[in-house]
């Protein structure tokens, strides 16, 4: 085999594996913004559920009220 053979695979080689060293540095960056970007949602799920509109509190504080309100009503 030539030499230029020879130095067109090894030059080859050099490509590939740092392409593949590339794309795996991608691979682990982007695991970590996965996980990242679940603890985000996370977080904004949780401050939906604690910044909830007052209709739908409202129900439960009514339920929690009858009482007081029935015996304000026998006053």
């Amino acid at each position: 085999m030539p030499g230029a053979a020879w130095g067109t695979l090894i030059i080859s080689a050099l490509i590939v594996g740092t392409t593949a060293v590339g794309l795996l540095r991608i691979i682990f960056h982007l695991r970590a913004i996965k996980a990242t970007l679940r603890q985000v949602t996370g977080g904004v799920t949780a401050v939906a559920d604690l910044t909830s509109t007052v209709p739908e509190r409202l129900n439960s504080v009514n339920a929690s009220l009858k009482p007081v309100r029935d015996f304000c009503e026998t006053v």
